[in-house]
């Protein structure tokens, strides 16, 4: 397939002034999604309560983190193809009506399906998000706006847990999901009237091969991630028939793609830089850390260390408030000097010391050690998160953005999903031989216990949570030796070239009905 308009470089993209209000909607797009599923873990107990459906109740994760991978990448593309706006305001616009779907769910099958919906908005969120700021700001200048997008996590995985358990205390359920919708509503509002992006006239073919192959390798992937050890056993015909799905499947996907005029995800982006595939695994490795320590270390602080389910939330301001404030300080300094190797060297070391410190606890730990751990982790995300977004985006040219971005999302979500599923299974590992009869169901059991029984499971709960950690740290490492084979390239002071017979709002090009591709 070829194009019928060639797309010389033009002159430089200067950022516009009002940029930090046009990148607050991008935001509050992003904060929209991460609420939703810090939100709905802390209703889950309540909304299986009424529902039923235990048995299914992974799946109510596991559906939507499928299906926001899977999609990813899709989106991504499709903003590429048809503009970044409409795109972008067509994902929250369908997780908006999923969020009302799940709301109206009367059974446990209806939640699931419509999470699904959700999910495929929350795909677009995320990939969008990223491919906006990509085009907003070049790279040079990114470093000013890092803490708004680490700001937005923080507020995320934080206000999460508390805004669930007050809506889940205070109000029903469904309101875990209606609560989106005066959020979405104004995201969608603000963007609409203050993205100036317009929609590029581009016909092409989309990449159906490549979209279905993706599907099914990034299917098998999380699927045995979150079967082997629980469902199934690791070296069961289920979980490798699906290794082996997901080796073919991506195996032609490569195929397809080295062939395909228009590819969902362009080899190039992979192949042109070795920066591009070494940010990725700098992501995979903070996603990894970023949602298993959201996930785990509240779990760990209320049951061994005795702290109130109430304030899961406030548990994780040591590591969430270095988050934003390192983030801040690191691309200031990056966008004032243009230097920004140091910085994932430097995370990838706390990110190492501080999960291989938590690897230590065990439960006579103390709140103390473990806030100061996790204030290592924090500045760790901080150096490594946002960076190598940066990274990425700096190896790419805006031609492949979207795809490229989307693939920055991509691997964090794999990340984090893979990573939580295969803690999971570590965590079971060493829990399940000393959980005491009817614990499942009802926590304050453990309250109960005679001292002998409590004091077992408890060491194993820690056990549980050392090994989780113990793995993070091997992977932080491995980060570390991919950060230090990252290539400092100068920084881009101005946005991408801009096509000829084009015009450029915001850094996106809008082309001239004669650039089309067929």
């Amino acid at each position: 397939m070829s194009a019928t308009a060639s797309l010389p470089s033009a002159g430089p993209t200067a950022v516009p002034k009002d940029v930090r209000w046009v990148l607050l909607g991008v935001m509050l797009a992003m904060l929209l999604s991460m609420l939703d599923n810090m939100v709905v873990s802390t209703a889950m107990p309540t909304i299986v309560g009424d529902l039923g459906g235990l048995e299914h109740i992974s799946w109510v994760v596991t559906a939507y983190t499928l299906v926001t991978a899977v999609t990813t990448p899709v989106w991504g593309k499709f903003g590429d193809l048809f503009g970044r706006k409409p795109v972008y305001l067509a994902s929250i616009a369908l997780f908006i009506a999923g969020s009302a779907l799940c709301g109206t769910s009367g059974s446990m099958g209806e939640l699931i399906a419509y999470r699904v919906v959700q999910g495929i908005g929350a795909g677009g969120i995320g990939a969008g998000a990223f491919a906006l700021i990509g085009a907003l700001v070049p790279p040079r200048e990114r470093g000013k706006y890092q803490g708004m997008t680490a700001s937005v996590m923080a507020i995320g995985t934080i206000g999460g847990p508390l805004l669930g358990g007050f809506v889940t205390g205070h109000f029903d359920w469904r309101w875990a999901f209606y609560i989106n919708l005066p959020l979405g509503l104004v995201a969608l509002v603000w963007l609409w009237l203050k993205l100036q992006v317009p929609a590029r006239r581009i016909k092409a073919r989309i990449d159906w091969a490549g979209i279905a192959l993706l599907t099914l390798s990034i299917s098998a992937i999380v699927l045995a991630a979150t079967w082997a050890g629980s469902t199934y056993a690791w070296g069961s015909w289920q979980i490798l028939s699906l290794g082996a799905a997901a080796i073919v499947g991506l195996a032609l996907f490569v195929q397809v793609e080295k062939r395909a005029g228009e590819p969902l995800l362009p080899l190039s982006v992979f192949t042109g830089h070795r920066n591009y595939p070494l940010a990725m695994v700098l992501l995979l490795a903070a996603g990894v850390v970023m949602f298993g320590a959201g996930l785990y270390l509240p779990l760990f602080q209320q049951t061994v260390q005795g702290a109130s389910a109430t304030d899961s939330g406030l548990l994780m301001l040591p590591m969430m408030i270095p988050v934003v404030i390192v983030s801040t300080v690191a691309g200031k300094v990056m966008s004032a000097t243009g230097k920004y190797k140091v910085f994932p060297v430097v995370g990838t070391l706390f990110l190492t010391a501080g999960t291989g410190l938590l690897a230590t606890m065990d439960a006579h730990t103390s709140s103390l050690v473990t806030s100061l751990s996790m204030v290592l982790v924090g500045i760790g995300l901080g150096f490594t998160l946002q960076m190598a977004g940066t990274i990425a985006q700096n190896s790419v040219s805006l031609r492949d953005m979207g795809a490229a971005m989307s693939s920055v999302n991509l691997f964090r979500t794999l990340g984090g999903s893979l990573g939580v599923t295969v803690f999971g299974s570590l965590f079971t590992r060493a829990v399940q031989p000393h959980l005491p009869a009817g614990a499942e169901t009802d926590p304050n059991a453990l309250r109960d216990l005679p001292a002998g029984a409590k004091d077992a499971y408890l060491g194993a709960f820690a056990t549980g949570t050392s090994h989780i950690f113990l793995t993070a740290a091997i992977l932080c490492a491995l980060a570390f030796v991919a950060a230090v084979f990252v290539i400092e390239v100068p920084l881009k002071k101005a946005g991408p070239p801009v096509p000829t017979g084009t015009t450029e709002v915001y850094g996106t090009a809008k082309a001239s009905p004669a650039i089309t591709a067929g």
